[in-house]
Parts: C-alpha cells; structure tokens; sequence
C-alpha cells in the first residue's frame, strides 16, 4: 500500500528528533507519575502480555515495562523503534520489538494471546482503523482488553480547534521548535479517516463498529492537571487538549 510508504517514511525521518517534544516525551516527574499512575490503573495485574500498538518510541511500552509487564512493541517505523530499543537497553528493560504496519500485529510470545493491546496517538495516522482494531482483537486473549489513548483536537471540535490556532500563534510567538521534523503530508493526512482530528465520540463509535464489545470512557484528569502546572502563561490560560482511554472487552 503506497500510503503506508509515505507514513513509514515520515516517522522514520522524525525518529532522530521526536523525542524533543515535550507533549512526546515530558521530562517533569509529576507528569511521568500521572501518566505511571493512568497506565497502571487501565492495565491488567502485572505480570501481563501487553501490545503496544504505534509504539514510536516507546512512551506506553517503557512505562508498561517498568510496571512489570511483558512488553512488545510494534510500530511501521524501524528508526521509531531503534530509538525505543536504545532507551529499554540503557534502563535494562526487556521489550519485544516487531516492525510491521498496525493491522498485521504479532502473535503473543506465549501462544495465549495478549492480556492488552495499547496505544497512544495511533488511530489517526491508520488510513483503517476498523481493520486494525479488528485485527488486534484477534490476538488478544479471551478475557483481554483494549486500551487506546487519545485526546480531543482539530477539526473534530470547534473549541479545540480554535484552541490549536491559538497555541500555535503562541509558540510562533515564542518561537518555540516545531514537534515534528516537518509538516505531516497534507495528501497522506487527507486520505486519513480521523486525519483532521479525534474525539471520543469517534474513537469509540470505531471500536465498537470493529467488534469490542463495552466500549468505556475514562478521562485522563491527572494527566491534564499535571500537564497544565508546568505551563507558563500565557499558555496556561489555553490549558491542555483533554485527554481520555477507551477501554473495551
């Protein structure tokens, strides 16, 4: 699929500098905490065998490692994933890395199934999520879960909208570094279902069309709260995007 191409080839290409963002990679401990804290909580009793789905560099899959669970990544980009093999090396940590697109996930290194299959800021990069949601169903155990991480932004709500104008004004302003090494390929985001935004409506109307079944909504306060403290003004009068877990059986 030609799409794929131009996805692998972006995200390879923003592996060396990814990790610079803030919002990507948060360097505060309080943020690290919260963040600990959500993932434990939508988790399974550790141990357990965890996916991460669109693992990148490994935000989800090194936090779940820590927690004790036995951790493969999968991610389209092999440059994403040598930074997330670097950084689990340098910690000592043991995590299973596999370089395939999102709708071809591996079978759990036990043969059972995974206990959950994660991810974070994936579906919207998907040209088929429903394929993907569908196909990580099919690895996951009986009595698995789905946890997928998303937060509100773009087009799918015009507060949030106006919401990234203005962060966007403010950072030019600051003349703070970009997120990513460029822009995303308007031709590729085009063709993308959620390639405009995301929204808990969305998000869970996705999961339950590709057959999870009691599909949840959990919002990731602490995270946000966290997040928002270690702004200045004026940012911290925009606050944060919300942020939120759809969980499903």
């Amino acid at each position: 699929m030609a799409i794929l191409d131009d996805i692998r080839r972006f995200w390879d290409d923003d592996a060396a500098t990814y990790d610079n963002a803030p919002g990507h990679r948060p360097t505060s401990a309080a943020v690290q905490a919260a963040w600990t804290a959500a993932l434990e909580a939508l988790l399974p009793t550790a141990p357990s065998n965890v996916l991460d789905c669109g693992a990148g560099t490994g935000f989800l899959s090194l936090m779940a490692a820590r927690l004790g669970h036995r951790v493969t990544a999968l991610d389209l980009s092999s440059q994403m994933l040598a930074k997330l093999s670097a950084a689990a090396e340098a910690e000592g940590l043991d995590i299973a890395v596999v370089v395939a697109p999102a709708h071809e996930p591996p079978m759990a290194p036990d043969g059972h199934g995974f206990d959950a299959v994660i991810e974070r800021h994936l579906l919207w990069t998907l040209p088929d999520p429903v394929a993907a949601l569908r196909a990580w169903r099919a690895v996951v155990a009986s009595n698995g879960r789905l946890v997928a991480i998303e937060s509100m932004w773009g087009d799918s709500d015009r507060l949030e909208a106006l919401r990234g104008r203005a962060w966007d004004l403010v950072k030019r302003w600051r003349g703070t570094a970009p997120d990513h090494h460029g822009p995303y390929p308007a031709a590729v985001r085009g063709a993308l279902p959620l390639g405009t935004g995301t929204h808990p409506r969305s998000v869970a109307r996705l999961v339950a069309e590709s057959g999870w079944t009691a599909p949840r909504l959990v919002r990731l306060r602490d995270v946000e709260w966290t997040s928002k403290l270690e702004q200045r003004l004026p940012e911290r009068l925009l606050g944060v995007v919300p942020r939120f877990a759809i969980v499903a059986t």
